[in-house]
């Protein structure tokens, strides 16, 4: 196993007053920028574009990240770094008089300043504080690149208008860098390569680093799984939860409930593959649901999503699945966000449908699907599982979908009788149910698969242990 170098995770929050300084100042900035580059009537196009737009823009985006994602994704503050850093390389005759050496000492210094700022930010680099040191040089570099603005141009004015926009730029940064603070919480923050729905697995082995680049489908890479769970425990437990209050529980409660509690202790049964990438969604379980208003052939369907935890009691699976069940059936047609979405969807000619959806893809490929759509969409989940025992009908192998992320799809039956000789020659009827499990071989490897379905067994044949929270929830690897 690859052992990944322990990171820090840096944090900015609004309660600070430093950050709203730095917000200040850098609305300023663009602010200036603007104004006095129209008040220099600039006409040419690239110029308007490297010198005004792209500078003004990044200074924006800058704040932006800050204000909104500064409590997790401050590490992403280098995007606009980088569009600076673009920006000053538009400009280096002002430092470099045509000197083609110093030309490519500037460059190197802009592109060794980025990659800093970046390793220092996403907590490669352990020291925080070298951000002021940055800021400050940066402030240095300013000042020396307008050296020939001060010698020429006595007057105040046309020179303030030239370096104010970058003083202001920079002194809001080194301001915030006072206010920069590292996570201690101990929990994983998110940084570059991961998902808004999960965190990407970085020390798998080679060899399963690779595999997703070979199987692209999640078609061909689906494993098959039947099971027989004798259910007179099941049962029992049933009428109990019944008897206390719980009127609707079910099999499907308990399946789902020990489906969590076995992810608990083996948590790379939450990854999904996205990307040819491996990711884990850590503690947060989505199950996916198809849900009729009645049980007839004629009664629109919808999807539910419903965010479990490992943590979670049998209680606690009851009482999300039965909101999100009643949230849905209470609506008159049954229409769910998903089905306004579908709806809209459906209006769009069938060409541009096309382009639309392959559009989506390339955007779930890369990580960047809004949050709103993967939290509405029944593609994106940790188990899709159904029921056929309500359908009055046997378990089936319900395929994988290519589009998203889903890695495991369960089904299982109607109650069925089995006469079984005993060991003393009597004979004793049992009943049975039958679950069927189609899963992607990719996030784990089939010994994993194999271990946890035994401890998913021994929880079905005491399902009593659902009452409590487990003693431990395991974390999954880096």
């Amino acid at each position: 196993m690859v052992v990944m170098e322990k990171r820090i995770h840096l944090y900015v929050s609004r309660k600070n007053a430093l950050t709203w300084l730095m917000a200040l100042c850098l609305v300023g900035s663009a602010v200036t920028r603007i104004a006095f580059a129209g008040l220099k009537g600039s006409g040419e196009t690239l110029e308007v574009w490297s010198q005004i737009i792209l500078p003004v823009a990044a200074t924006l985006l800058y704040v932006l990240i800050v204000l909104i994602n500064g409590k997790e994704m401050f590490y992403k503050t280098a995007i606009p770094v980088w569009m600076l850093g673009i920006y000053y390389a538009f400009q280096p005759h002002q430092i470099v008089g045509g000197n083609t050496f110093v030309l490519a000492m500037y460059c190197t210094c802009i592109l060794f300043y980025c990659l800093l700022y970046m390793a220092i930010t996403c907590g490669r680099i352990r020291w925080p504080w070298l951000l002021v040191p940055l800021y400050l040089a940066a402030l240095c570099a300013v000042a020396y690149a307008h050296r020939y603005f001060y010698a020429s141009d006595p007057q105040v004015w046309p020179t303030l208008k030239r370096v104010l926009p970058d003083y202001l730029l920079f002194t809001g940064c080194l301001l915030l860098s006072f206010a920069i603070r590292v996570h201690a919480d101990g929990k994983y923050h998110p940084t570059w390569g991961d998902r808004s729905d999960g965190r990407k697995i970085r020390t798998l082995a080679p060899m399963a680093q690779i595999t997703a680049y070979f199987q692209v489908e999640r078609n061909t890479c689906s494993n098959l799984f039947e099971e027989s769970f004798e259910i007179t425990n099941i049962d029992r437990y049933i009428r109990q939860k019944r008897r206390e209050g719980l009127t609707d529980f079910g099999i499907t409660h308990v399946l789902l409930a020990a489906y969590v509690r076995g992810v608990a202790k083996y948590p790379q049964l939450n990854r999904f593959i996205a990307g040819q990438k491996v990711y884990s969604r850590s503690e947060d379980i989505q199950y996916c649901m198809v849900i009729k208003k009645e049980m007839t052939v004629d009664s629109p369907d919808t999807s539910i999503k419903v965010h479990l935890n490992p943590h979670d009691t049998v209680y606690d699976v009851y009482e999300k699945l039965n909101a999100a069940v009643e949230s849905v059936k209470a609506t008159k047609e049954l229409d769910s966000n998903l089905d306004s979405l579908i709806m809209t969807l459906n209006l769009i000619p069938s060409v541009v449908l096309k382009f639309v959806v392959w559009l989506l893809k390339l955007l779930d490929y890369f990580g960047w699907l809004p949050k709103f759509l993967l939290e509405l969409s029944p593609f994106h989940g940790s188990l899709f599982f159904t029921s056929m025992g309500s359908l009055g009908i046997p378990p089936i192998y319900h395929h994988l979908y290519d589009f998203g992320n889903l890695p495991a799809f369960g089904a299982f039956g109607m109650k069925r009788r089995a006469l079984e000789v005993q060991e003393d020659g009597s004979v004793v009827q049992k009943k049975y149910i039958d679950v069927k499990f189609v899963l992607d071989e990719r996030i784990c490897d089939g010994f994993y698969y194999a271990t946890f379905f035994k401890h998913y067994r021994r929880i079905l044949r005491n399902p009593e242990i659902l009452d409590n929270p487990p003693d431990e929830v395991v974390r999954d690897i880096d």
